[in-house]
């Protein structure tokens, strides 16, 4: 993948480098179910951000819905897309409030065949609408629990504060999802210093995979 690293008015780069580590697995996943399907698989990025998980799946051979609330982030994953030779990819852009998204979709009864959930710790949406992760991530990884397809291949929750564990997410994953089969592994993952090895913890993670490759 190709994408652009820019300095953000929040310190970010405009990426996460650790998440290397989860865009390894989903293109694994993708992969996998395209190969037991013979299909592409349905895939929905929340909080999108600028695109490179939904980049990674796309480019393993699935179709994207890539939901964010920020134009920018969307414009900035439009633009690592072209840089990647996916402009063409079967990627839909939606600027949207995540849960809004979710609920519109349970109504429908859209299922998908992967999910990635990637929230932040604090966020607005376009209409004001407010996250809390600790408040709203349980009733959010439920509803994405309900989109999934009968033969679907992940759910992959990660998330970005102190006060969190990869256990704990992996308990949450194990909630909603104790009648589908499958395998649950969790931690964290870290960046380690060039030279010293020492790590430096970024993110908690939890990944359910219907069937390990």
């Amino acid at each position: 993948m190709r994408f652009n690293a820019r300095l953000t008015p929040f310190r970010h780069l405009a990426f996460f480098p650790e998440q290397a580590a989860n865009w390894d697995w989903l293109d694994t996943s993708v992969r996998a179910f395209r190969s037991t399907e013979g299909r592409a698989p349905k895939i929905l990025n929340l909080f999108g951000y600028t695109g490179v998980a939904s980049l990674v799946c796309a480019a393993a051979g699935a179709d994207v819905t890539h939901i964010d609330a920020s134009k920018k982030a969307i414009g900035y994953a439009r633009d690592n897309a072209g840089l990647s030779g996916l402009s063409n990819a079967p990627i839909r852009w939606i600027c949207e409030d995540a849960r809004r998204y979710v609920q519109r979709e349970l109504k429908r009864g859209s299922l998908y065949d992967g999910v990635i959930l990637d929230p932040p710790k604090y966020g607005r949406g376009p209409d004001g609408d407010v996250w809390r992760l600790f408040e709203d991530v349980p009733e959010l990884a439920a509803s994405c629990s309900a989109l999934l397809s009968e033969n679907a291949s992940f759910l992959l929750l990660n998330a970005y504060a102190a006060r969190i564990s990869g256990l704990s997410l992996a308990h949450l994953l194990a909630e909603n999802l104790k009648d589908r089969s499958g395998q649950i592994d969790w931690g964290e993952l870290a960046l380690a210093e060039e030279f010293t090895e020492r790590g430096i913890g970024l993110s908690f993670f939890a990944r359910w995979r219907r069937n390990a490759p």
